[in-house]
């Protein structure tokens, strides 16, 4: 009895055991199963941020256009992380890649956002100062010059309102078309006329906004960035002839000073048909991007009625204008979230243009090649998902080129 009492009081306690047991157990089991669904929520995480760290490092750079695209699904990697946990969906949020970087690269690349749609309005404002000293006749006895002295300065001021329009196709292929009004106004000033310092004379001209030349282009990437090797984008771009062209535009002289010719009319376009292949290379290099490019544009041959600026004269025959290469390089950087900066430097090299005028042989127009060199600085901020602003400025660095350029430009990406 005394044994028997004893294994039924040692039965209680072992039931009594596994009865405390089971709800520990499976409180155990409760906080292993949210420890390993935490757990597997980083995990998810930890390769949402590996992806933006290749991103950021030129592995993916094709995912930063494609990071743009709000309404592509989700990745399975990305809806685990958002089931898993708050901590998880906040790692998610930030593995995006940063708008300003997204802006930057789009500008220095081109927008290659898959099926995306953008429209670009803009404004441009050049301005162009220069002054000459032109000396007609001879220098007597060495120190004594007779003949006619002058000072001539022109100021040309440029505002172009634009529109680009852009399609991109299998995140391959990119279509636009731009369309530019033109307002020109150039002031003319000469002294010395007759040998006197004294005497100046002053004309401005303006031309109503008009349109300039249309141009269309198309552009394919086929090299994406990896380890060693930047994107590389060709492009092939046609500009017609649908602004006012210069030829036949008449010199009238000014009264009273016969040093000071001014035109009748201002042109927006160059008049004749142009085609310009080129190639551009972007590569990531963390925190920043490189880009460069180089294109050549050649001019088709034209026609005109007139080329003559003499008033009362007309001259019929056809136009070669000088073809010329066009170089950049240059680097941009993220500043913020929202904010980047960049810098380049970029040279237009010219040739010659030529004229034909009927009955006679080619001839080269004297002092019409150019060297044309700019320093850039420009920046994009990112105002929304879908609105870029992008303020740049160029300076300057030859005689060829504006003293500056002042542009705005607002991307908006359907």
């Amino acid at each position: 009895m005394h044994q028997t009492g004893r294994g039924l009081v040692w039965g209680l306690i072992c039931i009594s055991s596994v009865a405390v047991a089971q709800p520990e157990e499976t409180d155990l089991r409760r906080q292993l199963e949210a420890l390993r669904q935490r757990y597997e929520a980083q995990q998810n995480a930890l390769m949402i941020l590996e992806q933006r760290i290749r991103q950021v490092e030129g592995r993916r750079a094709e995912a930063l256009a494609q990071a743009g695209e709000r309404s592509a699904p989700a990745s399975p990697a990305t809806r685990s992380a958002s089931a898993g946990s708050g901590y998880g969906e906040s790692l998610r949020d930030s593995s995006e890649p940063a708008p300003s970087v997204e802006a930057l690269y789009q500008e220095a690349s081109g927008f290659f956002g898959g099926g995306r749609f953008s429209i670009e309005p803009g404004i441009t404002y050049s301005h162009y100062d220069t002054r000459q000293l032109f000396l007609n006749g001879f220098l007597a006895l060495d120190a004594i010059f007779l003949g006619n002295l002058g000072i001539d300065e022109i100021n040309a001021d440029t505002f172009t309102f634009d529109l680009t329009g852009r399609y991109n196709w299998r995140q391959r292929w990119q279509f636009d078309v731009n369309l530019p009004l033109v307002y020109r106004e150039t002031t003319y000033q000469s002294a010395g006329a007759g040998g006197s310092s004294a005497q100046y004379s002053e004309k401005k001209v303006t031309g109503d906004p008009r349109l300039g030349d249309i141009s269309a282009g198309v552009s394919y990437k086929f090299l994406d960035e990896a380890p060693g090797r930047p994107d590389a984008v060709a492009s092939l771009r046609v500009r017609m002839p649908t602004g006012t062209d210069p030829y036949g535009i008449k010199l009238n002289a000014v009264s009273g000073n016969d040093n000071l010719n001014v035109p009748d009319d201002l042109p927006t376009g160059n008049g004749v048909w142009a085609v310009t292949p080129g190639i551009a290379l972007v590569k990531t290099v963390d925190p920043a991007v490189l880009f460069g490019n180089l294109a050549y544009t050649y001019h088709l041959e034209g026609d005109f009625s007139d080329i003559s600026p003499q008033i009362g004269v007309k001259v019929p025959g056809k136009v070669q204008l000088g073809n010329y290469f066009q170089f950049g390089a240059g680097m941009a950087f993220a500043l913020n979230d929202r904010m980047s900066m960049s810098m380049s430097f970029s040279e237009l090299i010219s040739r010659s243009s030529r004229i034909k005028p009927d009955g006679s042989p080619w001839q080269t127009v004297n002092g019409s090649d150019a060297n044309a060199a700019y320093f850039n600085l420009g920046m994009t901020f990112a105002a929304s998902d879908r609105l870029t602003v992008v303020p740049s400025l160029a300076i300057g660095l030859t005689p060829d080129a504006p003293d500056f350029s002042f542009s705005l430009k607002f991307p908006y990406y359907y």
